[in-house]
């Protein structure tokens, strides 16, 4: 059987990233640890499978080093009063379906003839939010009787 030298810091990364805290991928893989220690390697079968259930693409095992994830977006989450260190594999593939989407629809809008929205950049994180609500609400038009009627 045809083994795959893979350095054991790609498979921690891998781990680490997945955000692994039960402990399911060693579960799953009971030679994981050797793996990760160094001391076996998988076959190319087991770490497509270990890829997968760690959610990163396999490719990315065989690099030299670990690549940063990094949000392409502002990162204003935290987590008692700290940021968050790494951005699970989950939220990076929303924020870049969303910015697909988003450049989608630019695209689409511009084909159209479509005008450009006056309010978009309009306002930074140093407005206070009251003002950034009350000028969305002109913009949308909004009454106060809509507004009691959604939800959130």
């Amino acid at each position: 059987m045809l083994r795959v030298d893979i350095k054991p810091e790609l498979l921690r990364w891998a781990v680490e990233r997945a955000g692994d805290r039960s402990g399911f991928l060693y579960k799953k893989f009971p030679q994981l640890v050797e793996w990760v220690e160094g001391r076996a390697q998988p076959t190319l079968k087991q770490l497509e499978a270990f890829a997968k259930a760690a959610y990163v693409p396999v490719g990315y095992l065989f690099l030299a080093q670990p690549p940063e994830d990094e949000l392409p977006i502002p990162d204003l989450r935290t987590v008692g009063g700290r940021g968050i260190r790494r951005p699970r594999p989950n939220l990076l593939d929303v924020v870049y379906l969303c910015q697909l989407r988003q450049a989608w629809y630019q695209e689409y809008a511009k084909s159209i003839g479509e005008e450009s929205r006056t309010f978009v950049g309009s306002a930074n994180t140093s407005y206070a939010p009251l003002r950034v609500a009350e000028a969305m609400r002109k913009q949308l038009g909004l009454t106060i009787a809509q507004r009691l009627q959604c939800r959130t």
